[in-house]
C-alpha cells in the first residue's frame, strides 16, 4: 500500500479475514466427512510492453486494475480454495499478492515555489513528477462462508459483472471489474433463488456489501491541487436485486437495479493552487442506514455520493442448446435517470453464447450512448437564498463524478465502465472523467482454434464531447482493437500460456500499441488426509 493509512486498514482487514479462516479451517476439522483438504495455488508472471505511457486500452480494461501502465514485469502469486456449491455448508479464501516492476508516468503538480518554463500558471507553476503503482501490492484477502442459499464474504475479492460477459462486454456500469477489489464485508444469495409460491416461475438474486477505500495515498499523490477536491477516507457501498423468469424455459427475462456509492471521509476544495474548503462527513451507524435506503425529508435527499444502474436481460434459448441475449443498462445518478429522462444513454447489447465449442464460442455487440444526461449551463436558485431569480436550469451534470467526493473510480481506474476514460490517464493531476460524454460502440468474439488453443478479438469506436462541465473545444475520438490468443497444453495439466497485442488510435488515449504474455501455472495443493 502507499501509506500507513492504508496499510493499517489493510492489516485491519487481514486480522478480521484471518479470524475468518480460523473459524471455518475449526469447522473443518471437526467435520464427520473425513475428505482431503485441499486447495489451489497458482503461479503467473506478466510481462507487457508498449509505447506512450499506459497499456492499450483493451488490455489494461477489466482487468481488475492489475496492468495499467505500458511496461510491466510482474509476479503473481496466489492461493485459493473455491466455496463447493453442491454442498449445504461450504466455505472458501484466497490471498493474492502481486510485485514487480512497472514504468512511471509524469503528473503535473501546482507548485507555488518552483518554475516550469511554458507550464507557468498565474500564481503558481505546474510541476510534473513521476508516479507508478507500487512494487509490491496486496491483489486479494479474504474469506467466504456459504449456507444453503447465501454467503457472506470479508475481504478483498475480485468481482465482474452480475449481468454481462466477463470476457467479452465492454463493461458493466456498476462494477465491471476494471478497477482492484476494495475491502468490504458482502453478502447475499449464491445464485438465484425461488421466491416461495411461485413455483419456480419467478427467482431472486440479491446483493449488498459496505467496505472501505484504500486509495487516499494514490489520490495524493496524483492530484494536481489546483483545481477541483479530493476526498480522503471514504467509505464504500454496493447493492443489487434481479428478479428473473422461469430459466429452464426457452424463454427467460431479469430484470432489476444496482446501486453504489461513497459516503464519510474528509474532501477539500483547491482554487488556483488554494485550498479554499475542507468538510468533513459523518460515518456513523446513521450514514450506513442512509446509504442503504435514501430518505427524503425535504432538505436531504440522499446521504453521500450515489449512482446505479437499471438493468434488463432478454434471453432466448435456440432450438440446439445456443442462446441469444438481448440487454439494457441505464445508468442514473439523480432523478433524471431513474426516471428514464436521459434519452438513449446506457449501453445495448447483443450476445450469442454457442452450444458446442468451435472457431465463434461467443460474440457481443453493443453501442454505448452517455451523451443526454445534461448540458454545461448550471443554475439552481436554491443554491442561493434570496435570489429574484426564480427560473432553474439545472445543468452540469457528469457520469460518475460528485461534487463532494471523488470520482467513481479505485487506485484510478473505473469502478464501472472503462468505456468512460477513467481518472490515472488525466496527467494534468485532475482526477475527475474528463471525457464521460461520450458515444460508441463495441464488439467482442471468442472462441477455439484447436487443440487447447482458443482467441479472443475486442474492438471498439467512440467519440467524447468532454464532461457535462467542461466540454472539449471539439469531439476526440478513439479507436481501440486487441487480439489475444490463449494455450493450454492438452499435456501440461494446469499450465496457460497467453499471449495479446493492442493499439490505440485517436485522441483520447493517443497512438499507442503494446503486447502482453502471461504464463501461468495451476496446481492442488493437498494440505492432509483424514
Amino acid at each position: 500500500m502507499h501509506s500507513h493509512m492504508a496499510r493499517r486498514s489493510v492489516a485491519r482487514m487481514a486480522t478480521v479475514v484471518m479470524s475468518l479462516l480460523s473459524c471455518i479451517l475449526t469447522i473443518q476439522a471437526t467435520d464427520n466427512n473425513h475428505e482431503e483438504f485441499s486447495m489451489t495455488g497458482r503461479v503467473e508472471g506478466i510481462f507487457a510492453a508498449g509505447n506512450g505511457n499506459f497499456a492499450p486500452y483493451y488490455i489494461a480494461s477489466n482487468h481488475h486494475g492489475i496492468i495499467t501502465q505500458s511496461k510491466d514485469a510482474l509476479l503473481r502469486l496466489s492461493l485459493y480454495k473455491q466455496a463447493d456449491p453442491s454442498r449445504r455448508f461450504s466455505y472458501g479464501f484466497g490471498a493474492d499478492v502481486i510485485t514487480g516492476y512497472t514504468s512511471s508516468t509524469d503528473y503535473l503538480r501546482f507548485s507555488p515555489d518552483e518554475a516550469a518554463g511554458s507550464m507557468a500558471v498565474k500564481n503558481g507553476w505546474l510541476v510534473p513528477h513521476s508516479e507508478h503503482p507500487s512494487r509490491i501490492w496486496l491483489q486479494q484477502l479474504y474469506g467466504e462462508i456459504r449456507y444453503r442459499g447465501v454467503f457472506i464474504t470479508v475481504g478483498m475479492k475480485e468481482h465482474s459483472s452480475a449481468l454481462l460477459s466477463p470476457t467479452l462486454s465492454s463493461g458493466d456500469l456498476v462494477e465491471s471489474g476494471n478497477s482492484r477489489p476494495i475491502p468490504e464485508v458482502r453478502a447475499g444469495f449464491n445464485d438465484f433463488q425461488d421466491i416461495p409460491f411461485t413455483k419456480g416461475w419467478v427467482q431472486i438474486q440479491g446483493e449488498i456489501s459496505y467496505g472501505k477505500m484504500t486509495d487516499n495515498a494514490w489520490i495524493r499523490n496524483h492530484y494536481n491541487y489546483y483545481d477541483s477536491h479530493y476526498n480522503q477516507g471514504a467509505l464504500y457501498t454496493y447493492k443489487r436485486c434481479y428478479f428473473r423468469t422461469k430459466p429452464s424455459e426457452r424463454f427467460s427475462a431479469t430484470v432489476g437495479m444496482q446501486t453504489a456509492g461513497f459516503f464519510g471521509g474528509e474532501s477539500k476544495w483547491y482554487e488556483r493552487g488554494k485550498l479554499v474548503n475542507t468538510k468533513k462527513f459523518s460515518k456513523g451507524i446513521k450514514q450506513f442506514f442512509k446509504m442503504f435506503l435514501p430518505t427524503d425529508g425535504g432538505k436531504e435527499y440522499y446521504s453521500g455520493s450515489s449512482l446505479g444502474s437499471w438493468d434488463l436481460m432478454l434471453r432466448y434459448r435456440l432450438r440446439d442448446g445456443s442462446t441469444i441475449k438481448a440487454y439494457m443498462q441505464k445508468p442514473w445518478e439523480d432523478g433524471s435517470g431513474i426516471g428514464f429522462l436521459n434519452g438513449f444513454d446506457g449501453v445495448w447489447g447483443l450476445q450469442f453464447t454457442s452450444a458446442r465449442n468451435g472457431w465463434i464460442n461467443g460474440a457481443v455487440i453493443e453501442y454505448l450512448d452517455f451523451t443526454n444526461q445534461s448540458g454545461p449551463m448550471h443554475w439552481d436558485p436554491d443554491d442561493f437564498p434570496g435570489t429574484d431569480i426564480p427560473n432553474r436550469a439545472e445543468g452540469a451534470d457528469d457520469y460518475y463524478y460528485n461534487h463532494e467526493y471523488n470520482s467513481y473510480a479505485n487506485y484510478g481506474m473505473a469502478i464501472g465502465s472503462p468505456f468512460l476514460v477513467s481518472p490515472i490517464y488525466n496527467t494534468d493531476g485532475f482526477l475527475q472523467f474528463a471525457a464521460n460524454r461520450v458515444r460508441g460502440f463495441h464488439i467482442g468474439v471468442e472462441g477455439d482454434i484447436c487443440g487447447g488453443l482458443s482467441y479472443r478479438v475486442l474492438g471498439g469506436y467512440r467519440r467524447s464531447w468532454g464532461s457535462g462541465r467542461i466540454p472539449f473545444l471539439a469531439p476526440k475520438d478513439d479507436t481501440s482493437f486487441m487480439l489475444e490468443a490463449t494455450y493450454a497444453p492438452p499435456r501440461v495439466s494446469g499450465l496457460t500460456v497467453k499471449a495479446a497485442f493492442g493499439l490505440d488510435h485517436g485522441d483520447l488515449y493517443g497512438n499507442t500499441a503494446g503486447g502482453m504474455i502471461t504464463v501461468s501455472f495451476n496446481g492442488l495443493i493437498r494440505i492432509h488426509k483424514k
